[in-house]
């Protein structure tokens, strides 16, 4: 169970804490002392544990992607997925999200970094220890608001909303683990506007199901080849 706690001098803290089946709330942490304060998280399990991905928060206002994980009993200090830069003054509202298979594990994550927006997907073959270098997979105008999904060969599918004069499309893409990125599918059109929310994507054996709002909840299925 991860939540986000007002600090000691007013920042943003990302903790955790486990849930017995009784009820019992063990082994209490504190993962970083100073996150984004409304961006979400997201957390995958490995081969080896847990691994938790976040907006982090420097002093400088650097909002970059960062995480920890779970390694035989003890949480690691957090570390950068990527080193974007993208410094900003306000919560972007606009979290990463990571799915996991064995030690493949990916990270989806929107920047605006030096005033380009990215939706940028990154891959670690050893469990979240390290990763490599990211992968833009937008074809258009995105706005972010990603997740992220890994199939039975360990590539990567993201969906993500992208921006345009008509209003909002719901992509989607596979990111290949042997590098490559297939052509975006357009999902759905929805709607930018805030209550709209985030599109939601999961695999279910050999179908990728989203559902997202635009005034009603809506879903729609992928067949994967």
């Amino acid at each position: 169970e991860m939540g986000k706690e007002q600090g000691v001098r007013g920042s943003m803290t990302l903790r955790y804490v486990e849930v017995s089946g009784a009820g019992k709330l063990e082994h209490p942490a504190l993962l970083d002392p100073r996150v984004c304060e409304c961006c979400q998280t997201s957390a995958a399990m490995t081969s080896n544990g847990p691994i938790v991905v976040y907006r982090d928060r420097s002093d400088d206002e650097v909002r970059d992607i960062y995480c920890v994980r779970h390694v035989a009993g003890v949480w690691t200090a957090p570390r950068e997925v990527h080193k974007d830069g993208w410094q900003i003054q306000g919560c972007p509202v606009n979290g990463p999200a990571v799915a996991a298979l064995g030690e493949q594990v990916v990270v989806a994550w929107f920047t605006a970094a030096k005033g380009r927006a990215h939706v940028n997907v990154a891959f670690s073959r050893d469990g979240g220890a390290t990763f490599g270098e990211p992968t833009h997979v937008d074809g258009r105008n995105p706005s972010g608001r990603v997740d992220v999904a890994i199939d039975k060969n360990g590539d990567a599918h993201v969906c993500w909303l992208a921006t345009g004069s008509g209003g909002a499309t719901i992509r989607c893409c596979r990111v290949r683990a042997d590098a490559g990125v297939d052509e975006p599918i357009d999902v759905a059109v929805t709607t930018a506007a805030r209550g709209s929310g985030f599109p939601q994507m999961v695999r279910v054996r050999n179908r990728l199901w989203f559902a997202w709002t635009d005034g009603k909840v809506r879903s729609a299925f992928l067949v994967l080849p």
